[in-house]
């Protein structure tokens, strides 16, 4: 089975580090690129083409809201997952309007987060 490819985007480094170690848990998934904000996931997208992208709603520079049309443009077969804090449930449902898949909400454990990611590669 070929790998899965993954990016993860948040704007601090330890949640960044947190979910590349759960997601690279599982044989075949490889994080392949991070970011710390909406343009450097569009970046990220953009050269990378990764598979899965968690994607953090709160950063500065370009919330992932913002990031979500554009990156879609750039690598529309890239499934994104919201990463969000609770209370941001209107931003969740408007990053689902806009293209996302399906969202983790902070603090997050394992299961939900590979739960999150069988989601959308089974769309």
């Amino acid at each position: 089975m070929k790998n899965l490819t993954f990016v993860v985007v948040d704007d601090a480094i330890f949640m960044r580090t947190l979910l590349k170690r759960m997601i690279e848990e599982v044989e075949n998934y490889k994080v392949i690129g991070e970011g710390a904000n909406g343009f450097e996931a569009i970046e990220q997208a953009k050269l990378n083409q990764p598979d899965v992208m968690t994607l953090d709603i709160t950063m500065p520079e370009m919330d992932g809201i913002h990031a979500v049309k554009e990156i879609l443009k750039v690598s529309p077969n890239t499934r994104i997952i919201m990463v969000s804090a609770m209370g941001q449930q209107t931003m969740v449902i408007e990053a689902i309007k806009l293209g996302a898949k399906d969202f983790v909400v902070k603090p997050f454990e394992k299961s939900r987060v590979l739960q999150a990611i069988r989601n959308v590669l089974s769309i």
